[in-house]
């Protein structure tokens, strides 16, 4: 009988999968990395850069259904939707609007804020075991409000965020201001979270997690995965160039994409994607000093490495649509209300970001088998929770029980529902 070659075998290579990767070797495991692009190159690159340990609001909210004919009608939406699509997923969409109640939203916000509490002490180490300091900027976040009745609408959220101790501080115009003059926009209030830091190129950091893995003796296969089915010794894995591989458990972090590789049981998984855009404007990083969320428009303007992304939005419209026109004017003609004329962009940008109806992750076993192990539907905030995934990943594998508190988050929960 053939011994499975790895311990641990990891399907995708963005943040949460490289992460996967390099905790599980670095507690001495046997390691295989698949994915057909290269790291760090999906979602993973074009997202707004912040290490949003504050963000444990959802999308969900109790006003949406006041506010939703707006959302989608208003030209000046951070919302965009193909009816079609939708249509096509009515199930998914309410779904989503299930969980849009006073009691699930404020479950669902805590059990966010706790996986939030411990994301440094799963990034920290990684950060430390890849020598990527230089690229984390430790200067606060800002989080605008250009209005008197935004802010308002922010207020159950904001005291949610205090009661998963999250510190912030209101600030005046004229505060924001001092500390960023750059800023155009019509301004009521704002949040400064203390201590936030964010990325200077977050596919640079992906980079850095990968090349330390395969320094270390990790493997990497830059391959299709086409199937992941549990045998008697561990799982098959096929590859689309006919390879097939054993490993005694496998991880699915192939995010929005993980619906495409058979025999995981992720088809049972309402999973789907909240497509998001950036634009890019390569010589205007210096306007900024930290990230900028402008709430009303719903984006972050960040200082990046390359210059000044300005990343966000959410457009429902699957993964096999082309970036959307729209999107990029949108975001484009908000830059300019922002700081002004920018000129055109540099750069513009569509990934996808792995989203279930209830804005939670699925961290956990697979309902089909306890060898397969699932880490994917981050939403929004796979670049901060990728590392300590990463973490409970290496437990689950090694068959211990995890410090934190997974339950919300077992993928069975959308079996037994």
């Amino acid at each position: 009988m053939t011994e499975p070659e790895y311990d641990l075998a990891i399907v995708g290579a963005g943040i949460v999968g490289v992460s996967c990767a390099l905790w599980a070797q670095m507690r001495g495991l046997r390691v295989l990395l698949l994915d057909q692009n290269p790291p760090g190159s999906g979602a993973s690159y074009g997202n707004a850069c912040t290490v949003a340990t504050y963000a444990c609001v959802p999308v969900n909210s109790p006003s949406i259904l006041t506010s939703l004919p707006s959302l989608l009608l208003s030209k000046e939406s951070p919302l965009g939707v193909d009816w079609l699509y939708a249509l096509k997923n009515l199930p998914w969409m309410i779904a989503f609007l299930r969980n849009c109640s006073v009691a699930r939203v404020e479950r669902i916000t805590d059990d966010l804020g706790g996986l939030l509490s411990y994301a440094d002490s799963g990034l920290d180490p990684l950060i430390r075991e890849a020598g990527a300091e230089d690229l984390m900027v430790a200067n606060d976040c800002l989080y605008v409000y250009s209005s008197a009745n935004s802010y308002r609408a922010a207020t159950a959220g904001n005291e949610a965020r205090r009661r998963n101790g999250v510190s912030f501080d209101v600030l005046a115009p004229t505060e924001i201001k001092t500390l960023e003059p750059a800023l155009k926009m019509p301004i009521h209030k704002g949040l400064l979270f203390r201590g936030a830091r964010h990325v200077s190129d977050p596919q640079a950091l992906v980079e850095r997690f990968h090349t330390r893995f395969v320094s270390q003796g990790g493997a990497w296969r830059q391959s299709r995965v086409l199937r992941t089915m549990s045998g008697d010794i561990g799982v098959n894995i096929g590859l689309e160039d006919g390879t097939e591989l054993l490993a005694r458990k496998a991880v699915i972090a192939a995010g929005a994409h993980a619906k495409a590789i058979d025999g995981s049981g992720v088809s049972d998984i309402p999973l789907d994607t909240e497509r998001g855009h950036h634009v890019m404007f390569k010589d205007h990083g210096h306007l900024l000093s930290r990230p900028v969320g402008w709430a009303d428009a719903g984006f972050y303007a960040t200082p990046m490495a390359a210059g000044l992304r300005i990343a966000g939005t959410v457009e429902l419209a699957g993964l096999e649509k082309p970036r959307s026109p729209r999107r990029i004017a949108y975001l484009t003609r908000k830059s300019h209300e922002m700081f002004g004329d920018l000129g055109a962009p540099d750069e513009d940008w569509l990934g996808f970001r792995p989203t279930l109806p209830d804005a939670l992750p699925v961290i956990g076993h697979s309902p089909q088998s306890d060898d397969i192990l699932y880490a994917f539907g981050h939403q929004h905030i796979g670049l901060t929770l990728g590392g300590i995934t990463g973490r409970i990943i290496a437990d689950l594998a090694q068959e211990r029980k995890p410090n934190e508190d997974i339950s919300a988050f077992d993928p069975k929960r959308f079996v037994r529902r």
